[in-house]
């Protein structure tokens, strides 16, 4: 078995596409077909169901895609290492960060780039979901998503901060003269909300219920920015994790107040695929991680956004 011929077989599961994993691979479509076809002889089992065109893989097939995935993810692994110790840390760290914690990601990029000047970093937007499943393929690196609430798989986790809730309402709201605020107290004012397919609200939705309540949003969207720029018109409110005040602060005009806390709260960290020894690049940003006072810095950057209750009148 050639580490070439795995690689012929990321590529086509990757693109779904004979031609394209060709070209993804700077070969030939009969020398990919080839090399695949060699691959199926050596392990007596078909892989690709073949047709006139890309028809997918059998079930032994997606079981080997996974084994190519995983064995051409450790031999990038060990060329790192060994670089490592004969020069200073490079290559590119795969980072997937669920929508809400994106706004918090450069407190620990910044720091490792810093550190770490011949890495480079590609970190992308993904569901919670996403994140577990391309770890589990070694198609990401590191993920920053909750800790808890829903299954991981098997990963390592490295715990940075929990989530505490704000109202972002506008200045002149009923609600803008409190020091704090439960959850029931805003299901009936027009809020603009993250859409039910993420993680955040169904989290939040789980609070609200647990006040006695439901909420139906006047808008949904599934980006923080979206939130921030349509609450900035005055016109709704919305709730926020403390730790998308690093990016966006408080709009002109807006106030923040704290909600009251719920029964329980939910963690932001990293997670790793449990593999020894793990990436050198993952390795190195967990030290980044473990360095960096990450809630230590959101607590007081949420501190600094709680302004004195304006005065009645």
């Amino acid at each position: 078995m050639l580490l070439r011929q795995l690689e012929y077989l990321t590529a086509l599961a990757q693109e779904r596409h004979f031609a394209r994993a060709a070209d993804a691979c700077r070969v030939s479509q009969p020398s990919l077909s080839a090399g695949i076809r060699k691959l199926e002889r050596e392990l007596k089992v078909a892989i690709v169901r073949r047709g006139r065109r890309f028809e997918g893989f059998t079930p032994e097939g997606e079981r080997v895609v996974m084994w190519a995935r995983r064995i051409l993810a450790e031999r990038d692994a060990l060329f790192d290492d060994l670089s490592a110790l004969q020069t200073e840390v490079s290559g590119v760290l795969r980072i997937g960060a669920i929508p809400t914690a994106l706004t918090a990601a450069s407190l620990l990029t910044t720091p490792f780039c810093d550190q770490y000047p011949l890495a480079r970093i590609s970190l992308e937007s993904l569901s919670s979901r996403e994140i577990v499943q391309r770890l589990a393929e070694f198609d990401l690196d590191v993920g920053l998503t909750y800790l808890d609430g829903e299954p991981l798989g098997n990963v390592r986790t490295v715990p940075l901060y929990r989530e505490r809730y704000l109202l972002l309402t506008p200045m002149d709201s009923e609600f803008a003269g409190g020091e704090s605020i439960g959850w029931a107290e805003i299901a009936g004012t027009p809020l603009c909300l993250l859409s039910s397919t993420m993680q955040n609200r169904r989290i939040l939705d789980r609070n609200f219920a647990d006040a006695g309540v439901t909420v139906t949003p006047t808008i949904e969207t599934d980006t923080v920015s979206a939130l921030f720029a349509h609450v900035a018109t005055h016109r709704w409110s919305t709730v926020i994790a403390h730790a998308w005040l690093h990016m966006f602060g408080v709009p002109k005009g807006m106030r923040v107040i704290p909600l009251q806390r719920p029964s329980r709260s939910y963690q932001v960290g990293l997670v790793l695929a449990d593999r020894d020894p793990g990436l050198i690049l993952a390795r190195a940003l967990v030290d980044v991680a473990r360095a960096a006072d990450v809630p230590g810095t959101l607590d007081r950057l949420m501190r600094q956004h709680l302004l004195p209750v304006p005065p009645a009148g």
